[in-house]
Order: structure tokens, then C-alpha cells, then sequence
């Protein structure tokens, strides 16, 4: 059991990955959608490329999303408007009136007059119908409206029916030759009391006829039988072979495979999704071996690949065609910022590759997305300059557009099909593409990593560190910021990370302020101090610089990439000064006694700042520094380093270094302020 665990823990770093790899299967797997794939990707506009397809079994054509939308909007713009008819109105009226002619004074002829002439005004304005004010919103003078009498259904214009402010003018019209006046305004006042509309809209019964025509749309158009060509090779796809290609993809995605090969389209979607991350995980352990071996940087890149492609399964989910409204070049945005930009686009690409399991149109999905991609990897840099992230995303939209309007000019066949919906998704892809900032920012804290845009802040001389080396250790303070001056503009040459070479060189020699005094830089006076001390424990001193700038790092939270700096700038060189010394005392002298601790640089920047670490601190004991005396110096000191192999494990070449030292022999001639030497 012991044994058992003590391997355990030694194998606790691949044991991670191989759960986090497993992990990242399962859920990838458990987002995509549970349905088989067409085997054929027949592009819009393209020919088929493939032998003459026969229909596998009898199957309807589908209508498309489009023509099942146009059609609900016709039911909707031409369906009927249905009003009740109250029969029982004209009744309850007439009624009121002969109860109103009964209560009054008059004799029996006026009774009877009086009846006939309400009767027939009731009438007319019951002939139609008498429609309450609410009811008239929902009609014009126009409109063809359906009147419910009972079982039956009527269909007469309402320009027919009688409206609230036609009611009075019927009525006085009616009324106009009858005379004496008091009749007549007794039948005005009257009828104008009693009459109340027996017309009203009915809503309920008109939108339950809307939505049983909706329901009873057909869905297909047309029926192809089991052998029948559906496509022959070569053919354009286009109109109905289009529409009978769609229909067969539907039919076989979503009926076939999901219900009788559920498990067996699981278990592809398994092997292909865990072979996308194997070629992560492979190309990390090949090519990334310091990323491979960190397991925070690991899962890091691990989470970003499940975030774009839960988002992306979500909206695609809610409506597919928001999906370009993801901002899927924040991936390499983020991986180029904390790593590199070939990780970043590697990462992209695989991650796309993904997600061609999940949307529709997948050819035109991938063949955008990794467009987007490189011009991401190609535009994004120095991220701590907001103009340049501004430009960049401004490419990529600009990508997206250009690729877009492509893509509907080979369908289309012209560009008057253009959706300017899409457009909008694009310019609002870019808009959160600007959330790259604040994820970067939020991976820092949490993942510990550092960007350039931290960089920017660390390489600010105002910072704590820097304002102490500068107090207590003013000549290494100088030192610095002239290693950093001339590493940058080497990495700038190379290709190197410029910022992240200039901030290391500023930090590199920290350890230096515990004993400023041993170092010549720092000394104002003609008294050395090592005078007092044996040769070793000189050179003790001197390389526990490195071991003290190390544990003030740590205390003052520094990134391990800037630490690294502090750790590799003299690799396993020896202090060559003190050592000479000692051998002239002890020919038997151990030379590991006087040798850096190491590691050795292991990458282009570390390499980048040893050799101006070096040249720079070479050339001030230079008593006449010219032209020829700065190029020998840097050859010397370059060409010891190789032979030395300090730069065995740093990804840099031998045409980098060439441009090294042709860019230190420039600027330290500039620094020297050196002319031209004329002959004697």
C-alpha cells in the first residue's frame, strides 16, 4: 500500500492530466448534440462532388425554416377577424322602447305611431350591427369581418356595421320629418338611452382559428421514393436537389442514428473528440514541454477550449443563428498573451475543428473561423498598447465581412441576398471580443500567469523593487536599465518577446541590494571589500545574488517568468575573476566551487539577457572602448557563453545569435559615442 501510494505521488502530475484529459472528453462529448452526422458536405452553389446518390428509403422533402416563417406570417396578415352577434339585443331594446311609449302621456294613435317609427330606426340599426367603441379598433373601413349569429357565420363589410359616432346622425336623420318636436325628442332621448351594441370582438374564437391554421400547415412539399436519384455527380446544388439533400439529412440525423444508434454515435463522437485533444496534449509534450509540465497552464488552455464550446453548443441550442455572435478569436487572443502565438493558433484551430460537430453549415463555420484565427494571430500584439487590440479586432470583423459576402456571392449567385442581420452579429462579435482584457486579468490572479499588459506595470521603475535597487544599489540600478535597454532592442531584432526580456532585465540582479557594497558597480570608493575575504567566500557572495533576488521575487510576488530571469542570467558560468585568483594559490582547486548554481537559459529571452548581462558589464572595464575593442569583446564573451553551453536548452539559433551580437556591438558604440577611427 505504501508503495502503491509513493508512486501515486510521484506520478501525481500525469495522474492530472490523464483526469483532466478524460474530463474534458466526457463533457465535450456531453455538449455536443447526441445525433449522427451526413457523411456528405454539399456546399450551396457547389457541384456534388460525389458518385450519384440514390434515395436510401421513402422520405419527404422539407420545407425550410424560411417558407414555414413566410407562410405563418400570410395566416396571420389574412386571417379572418371574427365579431359576435348578440341577438338578443334587438329584442331587449325594442322592448325598453315600448315600455318607455307606455309610461308616457300619450293617447293610443301616438303609441302606435311612435312604435313604428322606433321599430324601424332599431332595425336599421340592427340590420348590420351596432359595434361598441373597443370592438372598432380592431377593423378599418375596408376590412372584410366574419359576424358569428349563432351556429352560422356571416361575412359583410364593416363599413356596414354602425359605429358609436354614426348613431346619433342615424337617429336624427330618421327622426327629421317627424313632428310635433316633443315626439321627436322623446324618440331621441329615448332610443338614444336604450340603444347599446349587440356587436363585439371575439378574440378568443379569432386567434383559436389563427393558431388551428397554423397548426395544420403542411410541412413538406413534395415526396421522394426509396431508389429515387436525388443527385447525380456534378450536378449544382441548388433548388430542389438542395431541398431533398436537406430533407434526407434531417430525416437520417434525427430519427435513424439518434434513436436505434444512440450508443454507437456516442462512442464516435468519443474516439474523434478524444483524438482532437490527444493532438493537443501531443503537440504540448513535443513542442511546449515547459507548458506540458505545468499543470496550471494546462488546465488553463483546457478550460478556454470547454468554454467556447459551451457557449457555442447553448446558442446554437437557442437559435443557430446567433452563432456568430461568439467570440471565438478571444481563444488565441488569450493563449497568445499568456504562451505564444503558434499554441495559440494550434489551440484554435483544434477547438474549431470541435465545434464543426455542433453547427450548421460546418464548411463555412470552420473555413471563417480559422480565417478569423490567423488574422487574429497575425494582428494581436503588445496588447498593453489599447490601440493595437482596437486594430486588431477591427481586422478580424472586417475578416468576418469580407468572408461572409464570399461565401453568399457563391450561393447566391449575386450579392443583392446579403443579410444585414449578419453584419450586426459580426460587429457585435467584435464588441465582446474587447472581453479578452478582463478574462486575461482574471486568469492572472487565478492561474498566477503574467501578460504583457502586467509586464508594463512591473517594468515601471516606480515600483517597490525597483525604487529599493535604486536606493540602496544605484550603480546595479544603472546596470539594469542599460541590460534592459539593449535587451530589448536585441529581442525586438530576433523576434523575441521584447517586453518580457526588458522587465526580466530589470529585475535580474534585485539580489545584489543585500550586499551592494561587493559589487564594483555599487562602489564609490577606492576600498574593496573583498579585500578582506578569502577567494571562496568572495565568490560566495557574488553568487548568492542570484539565490537572494530569487527569495525577494517570491516575497514581493513576481511572476515565475520573470524569476526565471533572476535564476538563469548567469546559468552555470563560473566567477571566473575569483577563480583565477585561487588557482594561482591551489592548482587542485575545484572549479564547481566557484560556478553558478544554473538552471541554464532555456528560452530565447533568458538567452537574450546573459549575453547583454554580460556585454554590458564587460565593456565598462574596457580602459579604451573602441570599435574594434567592443566587437572582440562581444565575440569573445558570446563565444565562451556557446562554448560553455549555457544556450543548449534555449530555443534560440545561430543566425539569432549572429544578430545579437551585430546589435550589441551597435549600441554599445552608441553608448561610448564612438567615431570613426581616421589613419595616422
Amino acid at each position: 500500500m505504501k508503495k502503491l501510494i509513493n508512486q501515486l505521488l510521484q506520478n501525481h502530475s500525469l495522474i492530472y492530466k490523464i483526469i483532466l484529459y478524460v474530463l474534458s472528453v466526457v463533457l465535450i462529448v456531453f455538449m455536443l448534440p447526441k445525433g449522427g452526422k451526413f457523411k456528405y458536405d454539399y456546399p450551396k452553389g457547389k457541384p456534388w462532388q460525389y458518385e450519384t446518390y440514390l434515395a436510401p428509403f421513402d422520405f419527404a422533402i422539407q420545407k425550410s425554416k424560411d417558407e414555414i416563417e413566410d407562410e405563418i406570417k400570410q395566416i396571420e396578415q389574412n386571417s379572418k377577424i371574427y365579431f359576435s352577434y348578440d341577438e338578443t339585443v334587438l329584442e331587449l331594446v325594442k322592448q325598453k322602447l315600448y315600455e318607455a311609449i307606455n309610461k308616457s302621456n300619450f293617447n293610443k294613435n301616438i303609441d302606435s305611431s311612435l312604435k313604428k317609427i322606433g321599430d324601424g330606426i332599431i332595425n336599421k340599426v340592427y340590420k348590420y350591427g351596432f359595434i361598441d367603441s373597443q370592438s372598432e379598433q380592431k377593423i378599418s373601413k375596408n376590412d372584410l369581418i366574419t359576424i358569428r349569429k349563432g351556429a352560422l357565420a356571416l361575412e359583410i363589410k364593416a363599413s356596414s356595421l354602425i359605429k358609436s359616432n354614426q348613431l346619433l346622425d342615424l337617429i336624427n336623420t330618421s327622426l327629421y320629418q317627424v313632428s310635433p318636436s316633443e315626439n321627436r325628442i322623446f324618440l331621441l332621448n329615448t332610443l338614444s338611452n336604450i340603444i347599446r351594441p349587440n356587436v363585439t370582438f371575439d378574440d378568443n374564437f379569432t386567434k383559436k382559428v389563427k393558431e388551428n391554421a397554423i397548426k395544420n400547415i403542411s410541412y413538406t412539399k413534395g415526396f421522394i421514393s426509396e431508389n429515387e436519384r436525388i443527385i447525380s455527380k456534378g450536378d449544382i446544388v441548388e433548388g430542389r436537389k438542395l431541398e431533398a439533400l436537406n430533407s434526407i439529412k434531417s430525416e437520417l440525423e434525427s430519427q435513424v442514428w439518434s434513436k436505434s444508434n444512440y450508443n454507437w454515435v456516442v462512442f464516435g463522437y468519443s474516439i474523434l473528440v478524444a483524438l482532437v485533444l490527444l493532438m493537443l496534449f501531443l503537440f504540448l509534450r513535443k513542442y511546449r514541454q515547459v507548458i506540458y509540465d505545468d499543470n496550471n497552464k494546462i488546465t488553463l488552455i483546457f478550460l478556454n477550449i470547454l468554454l467556447m464550446v459551451f457557449f457555442i453548443t447553448i446558442i446554437v441550442k437557442y437559435d443557430a443563428k446567433y452563432v456568430y455572435a461568439i467570440p471565438l478569436c478571444i481563444l488565441p487572443i488569450i493563449l497568445k498573451a499568456f504562451f505564444d502565438a503558434r499554441l495559440g493558433l494550434f489551440t484554435h484551430v483544434l477547438t474549431v475543428l470541435l465545434l464543426g460537430f455542433v453547427v450548421p453549415n460546418s464548411f463555412e463555420f470552420i473555413f471563417l473561423q480559422i480565417i478569423a484565427g490567423i488574422v487574429t494571430i497575425l494582428t494581436v500584439s503588445e496588447l498593453y498598447k489599447r490601440v493595437n487590440l482596437f486594430i486588431s479586432i477591427g481586422q478580424i470583423t472586417l475578416i468576418y465581412m469580407l468572408t461572409y459576402i464570399a461565401f453568399t456571392i457563391i450561393q447566391e449567385g449575386n450579392a443583392s441576398n446579403l443579410n444585414l442581420f449578419y453584419f450586426g452579429l459580426f460587429a457585435f462579435n467584435g464588441i465582446l471580443a474587447f472581453l479578452a482584457t478582463i478574462l486575461i486579468f482574471v486568469y492572472e490572479r487565478i492561474f498566477g500567469l503574467v501578460s504583457d499588459v502586467s509586464l508594463l506595470e512591473l517594468s515601471n521603475t516606480n515600483s517597490t523593487l525597483l525604487r529599493q535597487l535604486a536606493e540602496r544599489a544605484p550603480g546595479t540600478f544603472q546596470h539594469s536599465m542599460q541590460v534592459a535597454n539593449l535587451a530589448e532592442a536585441v529581442a525586438n531584432e530576433i523576434g523575441a518577446n521584447a517586453m518580457l526580456v526588458r522587465t526580466g532585465a530589470l529585475y535580474h540582479d534585485i539580489g545584489k541590494m543585500n550586499n551592494p557594497m561587493y559589487f564594483t558597480e555599487n562602489q564609490s570608493t577606492t576600498v574593496n571589500p573583498h579585500n578582506e575575504l578569502s577567494n571562496i567566500d568572495s565568490t560566495k557572495i557574488i553568487i548568492n545574488h542570484v539565490i537572494d533576488g530569487i527569495e525577494m521575487a517570491k516575497k514581493h510576488g513576481l511572476p515565475d517568468r520573470i524569476i526565471d530571469f533572476i535564476r538563469t542570467h548567469h546559468g552555470t558560468s563560473v566567477v571566473y575573476y575569483f577563480y583565477a585568483k585561487e588557482k594561482q594559490e591551489n592548482e587542485n582547486v575545484k572549479i564547481e566551487k566557484f560556478s553558478y548554481p544554473g538552471p541554464n537559459p532555456f528560452s530565447k529571452e533568458t538567452a537574450i539577457l546573459m549575453m547583454c548581462d554580460a556585454a554590458e558589464a564587460a565593456s565598462k572595464s574596457l580602459k579604451t572602448p573602441t570599435a574594434l575593442a567592443i566587437d572582440n569583446l562581444i565575440d569573445k564573451i558570446i563565444t565562451s557563453q556557446m562554448d560553455a553551453g549555457q544556450f543548449m536548452n534555449a530555443t534560440i539559433t545561430f543566425k539569432d545569435i549572429e544578430l545579437v551580437k551585430k546589435v550589441l556591438k551597435k549600441k554599445l558604440k552608441n553608448i561610448y559615442h564612438l567615431r570613426i577611427e581616421y589613419p595616422e
